[in-house]
């Protein structure tokens, strides 16, 4: 104990004069035994954090303030398990890492609108936010490592389950209603003379490349992609399942530097070019003639979807039937619409839960727009909430005692860690 803290306190001064120079700018928060926390490092998971949660944090500095003290307790608990993940020598997959900080990357941007707009809310570059959030993911992917060689299976006895039932039943959460759906899915398709004009742009493009113009300025000359057109088409690395399926099935069989040939899906008409290949991700940009759709287009798509309703009621044909063969939807077509169980709050799509909503068992919905594009929707059937019981929730009850379980361990675990480690605080 005595030599760790000697060595500790030997690092900490090693830490301040390494960081005296740019302390004015950037502040040490806390320290962790060799590791420590930057008031930057702090301030950019909080943002992160209050991006994810909708808070503003000019708007609201108040709340902003407590996240961030909050935020600051969880950086301390994962600095105390990194520690002893390296003690323990704990590995994790890289392309894993990999994978999770393109994901936050791109939500992040997603909801922001642009990297532009990412690194202004940031108030840094993308290139810092990316080096502290894959430094931050890394860090955390070795704590949850340790954390589930250590609490991967927490035995948990019937008396417990009983026990903290009648200790929580009335702090447990009701079970939300719940709704049993079916759908048919019918995209808006465009007329003959749309799609021939978009044909004919993307075969202009298509020659200008075949004559030799760079494929990046190509893309911005007539790309009608809004999100890449200004890139040159770029559309960073992906990975499967982020395309859709045509798309997808020409771009992942590209060699890099290959240019595809045209392809059509539900957008438009595509030129893809595969630009680097990293294990199951690819990098690849494209040049996109879109099908403008017209109001005649969707009426003519209502009124068939309409028809369709009326055939089912009458009794002409299923719901299922009719879902099978006509339905856009690939993962439920085959199973006659199917969408399974769902809890009412899980319907993120407002008109779709509106919809759902305002039916019976048994009834069929009028037409209704969504993103996707039109549906009928079928309630199979529909549970109301209630409140938890053993003798209908007992796997759930049990999860949620096992997980109180494994919480107050792993707190009395991080207690004893700490015992032996040097941790100091600075106020934010």
């Amino acid at each position: 104990m005595l030599m760790t803290m000697f060595r500790s306190v030997l690092m900490v001064l090693l830490l301040f004069r390494l960081a005296s120079a740019q302390d004015v700018l950037d502040r040490i928060v806390a320290i962790i035994d060799d590791n420590i926390i930057l008031q930057s490092e702090l301030d950019q998971f909080a943002i992160q954090f209050a991006l994810q949660n909708g808070l503003d944090p000019r708007k609201d500095p108040e709340r902003f303030k407590e996240l961030r003290e909050k935020v600051l307790e969880q950086l301390v608990v994962q600095k105390v398990l990194l520690v002893k993940a390296k003690e323990d020598s704990v590995e994790i997959d890289q392309t894993r890492v990999d994978k999770m900080l393109e994901q936050q990357i791109n939500t992040m941007i997603d909801r922001l609108g642009s990297p532009d707009k990412l690194e202004e809310y940031f108030g840094t570059s993308l290139r810092r936010i990316r080096r502290n959030l894959r430094k931050e993911i890394e860090e955390r992917a070795l704590v949850e490592t340790l954390q589930n060689l250590k609490f991967a299976q927490i035995p948990i006895s019937r008396r417990e389950v009983i026990e903290f039932y009648n200790t929580m039943k009335d702090s447990l959460p009701e079970l939300p209603a719940r709704v049993h759906i079916s759908h048919i899915l019918m995209s808006v398709e465009p007329s003959s003379e749309a799609k021939a004009q978009a044909l004919k742009k993307i075969k202009e493009a298509q020659k200008k490349l075949q004559e030799g113009m760079d494929f990046d300025e190509v893309a911005r000359l007539y790309s009608d992609d809004p999100g890449s057109a200004s890139r040159g088409g770029d559309l960073g690395f992906t990975q499967r399942g982020e395309f859709v399926r045509p798309f997808e099935e020409v771009a992942f069989n590209l060699e890099p530097g290959e240019i595809s040939d045209i392809v059509e899906t539900q957008f438009g008409y595509h030129i893809i070019q595969l630009l680097d290949r990293r294990g199951e991700k690819i990098h690849a940009r494209h040049i996109l003639a879109a099908v403008p759709m017209t109001e005649d287009d969707e009426r003519r798509t209502v009124q068939f979807m309409d028809s369709l309703r009326t055939a089912i009621l009458e009794g002409k044909i299923t719901f299922a039937e009719a879902a099978k063969k006509y339905s856009k939807d690939e993962t439920t077509r085959e199973k006659g619409g199917d969408l399974g169980w769902f809890e009412m709050q899980q319907l993120q799509v407002e008109e779709f839960r509106q919809a759902v909503e305002n039916l019976q068992p048994g009834e069929i919905s009028h037409p209704i727009k969504t993103q996707f594009g039109y549906h009928l929707i079928l309630l199979n059937d529909r549970k109301p909430a209630r409140k938890l019981s053993l003798e209908k929730d007992w796997d759930r009850i049990a999860e949620f005692a096992r997980m109180r379980k494994r919480n107050l361990e792993f707190q009395k675990w991080v207690d004893e860690i700490k015992k032996d480690l040097y941790i100091k605080i600075n106020k934010i």
